[in-house]
């Protein structure tokens, strides 16, 4: 399929916030810690939209597995697809594979899932969800800001993300400083 047949399939869809979210979280990543090799997972967080209670989103829930460096990455990867992940990209430098899980040939499943896989580090998008939590009145602008862009962007998931950069960007910073690194694994380079 054409990526603008994919976009087409599963566009850019915005729903109120659902306590399901944090189920579909616990679920999913209790089952990962069961199938992945013992030491695989250095850290496992929810991120994104469906991390902050109240926050408009798209039904998806975002989970960054963080893993040592070390690991063995095809083995961990047959382990995922085991359990019903595909794996959608690859990035060589940064390091990041991404799965997809709820993606059919029809549309979304119930319930749909993105794995961010990582080297173990200090990265945006936890000190993201946490700005959006501690400061309400700008998780209500990145609100305001999605529904402007899911509008605009409804059928191209890359300009939509985009869009939202430089937004994004600002408040991953200030919750860097406000939380002072505090995502940052020891002996991690220097601030």
């Amino acid at each position: 399929m054409a990526l603008e047949e994919l976009w087409e399939l599963f566009p850019i869809i915005l729903k109120e916030h659902s306590t399901d979210y944090k189920d579909w979280y616990a679920k999913e990543e209790a089952l990962l810690l069961e199938v992945l090799d013992s030491g695989v997972a250095m850290r496992l967080s929810h991120i994104g939209s469906t991390a902050v209670d109240g926050l408009l989103a798209k039904p998806t829930v975002d989970i960054l597995l963080e893993v040592d460096g070390c690991s063995d990455i095809n083995s961990f990867g047959r382990q995922l697809e085991g359990i019903g992940w595909m794996l959608m990209s690859e990035q060589k430098s940064p390091f990041e594979l991404s799965y997809n899980k709820g993606y059919t040939p029809e549309g979304f499943a119930d319930k749909v899932f993105h794995l961010h896989i990582r080297y173990f580090g200090d990265w945006d998008e936890l000190y993201f969800r946490d700005c959006l939590i501690a400061h309400p009145n700008v998780a209500r602008e990145y609100a305001k800001l999605k529904t402007k862009l899911a509008k605009e962007f409804m059928n191209d998931r890359d300009a939509y993300t985009g869009a939202k950069a430089d937004f994004v960007q600002k408040y991953s910073s200030l919750g860097k400083k406000e939380q002072n690194h505090k995502y940052k694994p020891k002996g991690f380079g220097s601030l």
